[in-house]
Parts: structure tokens; C-alpha cells; sequence
């Protein structure tokens, strides 16, 4: 009896010896976001854009469009200051570059002004532009550190394994100075988010992370990342209807991201992939006349002419299920899919035709280059500095935009600190005249807009007249001014 009374007397002093560590160990072991936070907060840089732009001066007494048409005034210049972030995802030992990955949007006007790049340590420097995507609003500057600078590089993760409900956890700048690296925890509370209206730039390749971990304007650029310290994607918007959290903020994929940065590093812009059909959703009516299995996939409503998808032999009516290995849900996700795949690669498209599965090899071309970025000679030399990127009214991107007009070309893209973006226009007008000439093709437009400038030039005058219509289907002038 003794014995086993001197037994259990030990057990017990052993369960409580057990407790008495693992409760020690519990307040001397970092949680996971604690770990998380030590290796990766201190390759989040805070960045600081200062430029100058121009904005029309309105004069109350002559407040009105007719007058200011014929009498445009003068526009002025005013300093702006943005505050944005971003984080270190490469450092060259060599040359000492470390390589920052942000937002379009919290970089743009960098090009034309000062990036003021700030570490962890309080040490600053001037960045470059390295290169920008507004399409996906992903930006790539670059730093050159000063020997004996110690570097944190945040590990890039891979956002395609990504379940809802896993931990995220942002790291950023929000709203001003003295809040820098602030940290929030949250959940992924859903993937794939597309469709959403974000402002006059909103990116047109969609494919958000939405989280609840808090994110606040200044956070944009920063890292979400995994309970492992991998960056699974990019900080770029929230939907709030007073401008703070409420717990809806949107990341860039880093999967989508790393696509778009290998080219920006390689060559300063993007190149995609092109298939040439005109995809449309699949509703619950669509799934049951065309007998398929969910309410998934893509219809090829429009296959356009020498296209890649015609060449392959796709046809109207096919419905796309799968692109590569990856199963495409809806229209954004099957976008995504072609534009981050490789231009000459032959891609594996499964597609149900009547009734039937089978795969249908394409082979990928770069998107068709049916836009300016500037009117440009024969010779590539730009003729017009504008900042005016337009495509044709029945290209892929208009269809995006929704335009519905039937003449003249829709704006794709205006260029920071240009003409263009001193004049008010925006992507998705149309541009219909060219003081007074019709434009009606990509073409036109080029030549029509060095006919004009050539004009302008030989009437001393600084400034040009566009007849366009708004994404409102307003029509209005537009009065490019050049300094």
C-alpha cells in the first residue's frame, strides 16, 4: 500500500513539474505573430511622395464651361504631398540595390517628383522608379543602401494555397508620421474578389485577397502575410464609407504580383498574354441550357479574327472550364489565368462542346499593340508627349469599361504629371474630335493628334480641344494645355 501510495505521489509531482514547464514555456515562447512580426517588420519601408501638379484655377465670376472653353485659365502649380507603403522583397549584395514592391497608386507621381524611401531604422533615401503596372497597381522602386546598412528581406510566399479563414497579418504605414510598421491580425475572410469599384484608377486585372486584419489609407503597399512570415500579397484598397477600416480590406495576390514585377524589372512594363475571345459569365440560366454541372466557367460569346483562339480552333459557344491546371470560376479569374501565362506557350484550355470535354492547345501572342502611350512617328520617336494611351472602341478594354459608344477611341490610360492628366480626362472617356477632326481608330488618332499639335504650333497657341464623352455618357471639352 505504501508503494503505491509513494507511486501515485510521484505521478503527481511529475503532472505538476509538466504543468509548471509548459506554463513557463507558454510565457517565454513567442506566439507565431510575434515571430512573424521580429523576422519580417523591419523589411517594411514607409514611403513618401512629394510632386508638383498642375490644377485648373476657376474664377467664381466667370464659373461657367462656355467661358472657360473659349478663355481656358491658366492652370497653377501646388505642391502635394503622399504617404504610402511598401516592403523589401530583393537586395543585390553587389550593387547594394534592394528592390521595393508597393503600389502603382502610392508611387505614380514619383516619376515626375521625389520618393523618399524610410527604413526601420530611420535611415532615408531617394528611390527610383523601377517600374508601374496600373492595370494591377503594382509598383516597383528600388533604393541604393550604404555599406554596413543591415537589409530584411520579406520571403514571398504563394498565394494559390490559400484557404478562407487562415491567419493574415498586415504590416503598414496608416495615415501619417509616428504610426509607421503598425501591425494588425485578421483572417482571409474570402479570395478571387473582382469587379470592384475602387475610384477613378481602379486596376482592371482583379483578383483580390480580402481580409479583416486592419487597413487603413497609408497601409497601401505594405505586406499581408501568412502565419510563416510569407508574403501572400500586397496591401492595396478598402471599402469604408467613412475612409478608416471597417473590416473589408483588399490585397493583390503575390502570385499575380511576382508576374507583373519580373517583367517590370526586366523591361519597365508588362507584356501579356492575348487568346482573343470575348468571355462571358455563366449564370444559373446558362449552366442548365448548356448542361453543365455549376454555375462556372466562361462562354465564348466572340472569337476575334487571327486570333490565337481562332488558330486553335475555339469556337462560339465553347464553354471554358479549365486554363493550364487551374480551374477558371468566372470572367476575372479566367483573365488572370491568360494574362499571367507566357507569351508562346501552349496552353492547355478545357472546354465543354456539345456536350463533350475535350482540350484545346493555344498558342499565347502578346496583347495586340493597338495603344499609345504617346502619338509616336514611324520611326517610334514621340511625337506628342500627351500621356493619352488609347485602344479601339471594340477592343477588349472598352468592352471592360463598359463603353458603349460606336465611334471615336476610349482612354485606357493617362500618364501622371502629363497634359492628360492636368486636363481632367480619365480612363474610360472616349475621345470623339481633335480640335474639331474625328477620330474613329487608333491610327486616326495618331495621326490626327500630330496634325493638331503641328497646327498649334504654327498658331503660337499652348493649347488643344478634345470633344469627349465621360463615363457618365456626358459629352463635354476637354482642353489639353502644354507648358
Amino acid at each position: 500500500m505504501k508503494i503505491w501510495k509513494s507511486l501515485v505521489l510521484l505521478m503527481l509531482l511529475a503532472n505538476l513539474s509538466s504543468c509548471a514547464f509548459a506554463r513557463n514555456n507558454m510565457f517565454t515562447e513567442p506566439n507565431p505573430v510575434v515571430k512573424v512580426v521580429r523576422d519580417v517588420r523591419e523589411a517594411v519601408v514607409q514611403i513618401r511622395v512629394e510632386a508638383r501638379v498642375s490644377v485648373q484655377s476657376r474664377n467664381p465670376f466667370f464659373d461657367d464651361d462656355i467661358f472657360r472653353f473659349f478663355f481656358p485659365q491658366p492652370p497653377q502649380q501646388r505642391s502635394v504631398t503622399s504617404m504610402g507603403s511598401g516592403f523589401i522583397y530583393e537586395f543585390n549584395e553587389v550593387t547594394r540595390e534592394a528592390y521595393i514592391m508597393t503600389n502603382n497608386h502610392v508611387v505614380e507621381r514619383g516619376r515626375d517628383g521625389t520618393i523618399t524611401v524610410t527604413l526601420a531604422d530611420r535611415m532615408a533615401y531617394t528611390a527610383e522608379v523601377v517600374g508601374l503596372d496600373p492595370n494591377t497597381d503594382v509598383g516597383v522602386i528600388k533604393i541604393t543602401l550604404k555599406e554596413g546598412e543591415k537589409v530584411t528581406v520579406a520571403p514571398l510566399g504563394d498565394s494559390s494555397k490559400l484557404e478562407i479563414g487562415e491567419w493574415a497579418i498586415a504590416i503598414g504605414n496608416p495615415f501619417a508620421d509616428g504610426l509607421d510598421r503598425t501591425v494588425t491580425l485578421g483572417v482571409i475572410s474570402a479570395l478571387s474578389r473582382s469587379g470592384m469599384s475602387l475610384g477613378n484608377n481602379s486596376p482592371i486585372y482583379q483578383d483580390f485577397i480580402q481580409t479583416d486584419a486592419a487597413i487603413n489609407p497609408g497601409n497601401s503597399g505594405g505586406p499581408l502575410l501568412n502565419i510563416d512570415g510569407e508574403v501572400i500579397g500586397i496591401n492595396s484598397a478598402i471599402a469604408s464609407t467613412s475612409g478608416g477600416n471597417i473590416g473589408i480590406g483588399f490585397a493583390i495576390p503575390i502570385n499575380l504580383a511576382k508576374r507583373v514585377v519580373d517583367d517590370l524589372v526586366a523591361g519597365g512594363r508588362v507584356t501579356r498574354a492575348y487568346i482573343g475571345i470575348l468571355p462571358q459569365e455563366i449564370t444559373s440560366d446558362i449552366m442548365e441550357a448548356f448542361s453543365l454541372k455549376e454555375v462556372s466557367g466562361v462562354l465564348i460569346a466572340k472569337v476575334e479574327k487571327d486570333s490565337p483562339a481562332e488558330k486553335a480552333g475555339l469556337q462560339v459557344g465553347d464553354v471554358i472550364l479549365e486554363v493550364g491546371t487551374e480551374k477558371v470560376s468566372n470572367v476575372a479569374r479566367f483573365r488572370i489565368a491568360v494574362a499571367t501565362s507566357k507569351i508562346g506557350e501552349q496552353l492547355p484550355i478545357r472546354i465543354l462542346r456539345d456536350n463533350k470535354e475535350r482540350t484545346i492547345k493555344v498558342v499565347l501572342e502578346a496583347f495586340p499593340e493597338d495603344s499609345v502611350a504617346a502619338a509616336s512617328d514611324r520611326n517610334g520617336k514621340t511625337a506628342v508627349a500627351t500621356g493619352i494611351s488609347v485602344e479601339s472602341i471594340d477592343s477588349q478594354i472598352a468592352k471592360r469599361m463598359n463603353v458603349t459608344s460606336d465611334k471615336g477611341v476610349v482612354v485606357s490610360a493617362i500618364e501622371p504629371n502629363s497634359p492628360a492628366s492636368r486636363s481632367g480626362l480619365q480612363p474610360g472617356f472616349v475621345i470623339l474630335t481633335i480640335d474639331g477632326t474625328e477620330v474613329n481608330s487608333v491610327s486616326e488618332f495618331r495621326d490626327v493628334l500630330a496634325s493638331a499639335k503641328d497646327t498649334m504650333d504654327k498658331e503660337g497657341r499652348k493649347f488643344m480641344r478634345l470633344y469627349v464623352i465621360d463615363r457618365n455618357q456626358t459629352p463635354q471639352f476637354v482642353v489639353l494645355r502644354f507648358e
